[in-house]
């Protein structure tokens, strides 16, 4: 049992140190098919050890531990940027209708059902925006300028598509935000920065969600 234990410990810091790592594989019985030689041949898990005690003694495992742990500091202060945004060059408007149409019947806890399958239900009906939503590159400082003149912390909710929102809280002294995977600029098909996200719009009688591309001018005053 503690062979295996020490096996199975060797193994996983040897993936992660990038040693190749052997899988088991079937193997079947051909018979001689020629003169054999003997296999002379160091032992895997021995070469492992061997190089495991080495790191271990020259400090490289706990190296190892460190550039991981400095990584995923890294990749949470400074996120991958939105790929394929670009700064507003004209003004652009247009209305997000979230409406959805329910898949499934909806029931309460004892089964009466509350909307049937197919229900096309708009959430503002029920749920107003509580802020508006700006979008601005992080790395462009005239952006995030324009955005903290513009909209109050009460009134907005400033999200970063580039650049490292934690390190603009402090100069700022205020909380940003970062759309992680460009998810929300994808929904409401934003392609430039900065870009703004009303509520309480309404598009052909249906209750929506205002949004616009907001060019800036040389000194960072929308255009």
């Amino acid at each position: 049992m503690r062979r295996r234990t020490r096996l199975v410990l060797a193994l996983g810091l040897a993936a992660l140190a990038g040693w190749p790592v052997v899988s088991a594989v079937r193997a079947a019985d051909h018979g001689q098919m020629g003169e054999t030689f003997p296999i002379i041949e160091t032992d895997l898990l021995a070469t492992i050890e061997t190089r495991l005690r080495t790191l271990e003694a020259n400090g490289g495992i706990e190296r190892l531990q460190n550039q991981m742990r400095e990584q995923a500091v890294a990749s949470v202060r400074r996120p991958k940027p939105v790929d394929g945004l670009t700064p507003a060059t004209a003004r652009r408007e247009w209305f997000y209708d979230p409406s959805m149409v329910l898949e499934d019947d909806i029931v309460d806890a004892k089964g009466n059902l509350i909307a049937p399958r197919g229900t096309r239900v708009n959430p503002l009906d029920h749920v107003a925006l509580g802020q508006d939503l700006v979008f601005v590159d992080g790395t462009d400082a005239a952006q995030i300028d324009w955005a903290v003149r513009t909209y109050s912390a009460a009134r907005a909710k400033v999200i970063f598509v580039a650049g490292s929102p934690f390190d603009a809280m402090k100069p700022y002294q205020r909380r940003f935000w970062f759309d992680q995977g460009g998810q929300l600029t994808a929904r409401f098909g934003i392609r430039h920065t900065p870009a703004v996200v009303t509520g309480a719009a309404v598009s052909s009688g249906v209750k929506a969600l205002k949004v616009s591309e907001v060019p800036l001018a040389s000194k960072g005053r929308a255009s």
